[in-house]
């Protein structure tokens, strides 16, 4: 048998405290995070973030909102158009062919998602990350953005997942959920995205500057 982990609540309230602290001063600014974004911007803004760089969609964003504003006009799109359109974003065809079954999904429920997990989770395209995403931003839940930057953030302060698959790893998906289970749930994703991206990055993490290294097994451990 594997050796049980121990995650402290006085970690996980050190983890929230000091990234939400830093997200005030240094979080960045996206279009899906303006308080004006409506739930389809934020959906696809997800569906676009998934292995693209957020400076990327950024900059793509807003030129096809003008051309897509909502899930009526992505519905009456063709397939090859889709494709055509998100050529920058990188893996057209592919993400053009999941878009545009995402968009007669929404166009036949007239742009309504189900009230219901697992009901969402059926619709094609959305997934685990994206279905987290409608929890936290359409159903208001606190639901964990959880993508290989927040898994390497929480697996170095915490401690490494088992399983290769972020998905199915029970260890690191019920951390996530544990560390983002606060009132300002939608705020911390974003900022350990953030953080991850900035301070915490896969290649050079800049821990010497590094707000929580005090407490972070990756830190300590390689300080030793």
């Amino acid at each position: 048998m594997g050796k049980i982990r121990i995650i402290y609540e006085t970690d996980i309230e050190f983890v929230q405290d000091n990234l939400l602290d830093w997200y005030k001063d240094y979080g960045r600014t996206f279009p899906w995070r303006n308080k004006s974004a409506t739930n389809y911007e934020l959906i696809i803004s997800e569906v676009f973030l998934q292995r693209t760089k957020a400076e990327t969609v950024s900059k793509f964003l807003p030129s096809f909102l003008k051309q897509y504003p909502s899930w009526k006009q992505l519905g009456e799109a063709t397939e090859v158009e889709l494709q055509e359109i998100i050529k920058p974003l990188g893996l057209y065809k592919q993400r053009g062919s999941r878009l545009y079954k995402l968009s007669q999904e929404l166009k036949k429920r007239k742009g309504r998602f189900p009230k219901e997990r697992n009901q969402v989770a059926e619709i094609p395209m959305m997934g685990q990350y994206i279905t987290n995403a409608y929890e936290l931003y359409v159903l208001k839940k606190k639901s964990p953005l959880l993508d290989v930057n927040m898994a390497r953030l929480l697996e170095r302060f915490f401690g490494e997942r088992k399983l290769a698959d972020i998905r199915q790893d029970p260890y690191l998906q019920t951390l996530a959920y544990q560390v983002v289970n606060i009132e300002k749930s939608k705020e911390l994703n974003w900022a350990i995205l953030d953080y991850a991206s900035l301070i915490c990055k896969k290649q050079k993490p800049n821990c010497s500057n590094c707000l929580i290294h005090s407490k972070c097994k990756f830190f300590n451990t390689k300080t030793v």
